[in-house]
């Protein structure tokens, strides 16, 4: 990747729905050799994908909860079993497979209490091979960036 490409991946992470010719020109290429390189990028797996930010508050869903997970095991059959699992409940917004003392990291989105705890009792709590967990509530999003630093 060459300066040119970072700057077209800057520029599609602001706004992914800009023109061919808008950002062609913001890059310094004539339309068609930007297609091209865009294509190479979409190829290649650097981009992966187009969507559209929504306010999860808007849509209904304020609440984010962090839950700290403990497996009983930590093989790799276990953990993709669990990752398996996990992946049905469209609630999971982010999983992380940790260092530490916890072994996964997930985040959570809820209407409010009830539905948490739903997805708890119903979901999460019916997965087989959990050990302990431990549930943090966000009470503000401080900083939240869609775009990867392409410098």
């Amino acid at each position: 990747m060459d300066k040119i490409d970072r700057q077209i991946i800057v520029a599609l992470q602001r706004d992914g729905r800009q023109r061919l010719g808008d950002l062609s020109e913001a890059v310094g290429l004539s339309p068609t050799p930007c297609a091209r390189r865009i294509a190479r990028l979409e190829a290649e797996g650097v981009i992966t994908g187009y969507s559209a930010r929504v306010d999860q508050e808007k849509l209904g869903l304020p609440l984010n909860v962090f839950i700290f997970l403990e497996l009983e095991k930590q093989s790799r059959d276990a953990v993709a079993a669990f990752e398996k699992a996990l992946k049905r409940f469209d609630e999971v917004m982010e999983c992380y497979l940790m260092t530490g003392t916890r072994d996964v990291m997930i985040r959570v989105v809820a209407a409010d209490l009830s539905g948490f705890d739903r997805f708890l009792e119903d979901g999460l709590m019916q997965i087989p091979g959990i050990r302990s967990m431990r549930s943090s509530f966000a009470l503000r999003t401080m900083i939240r960036r869609d775009a990867l630093p392409a410098s």
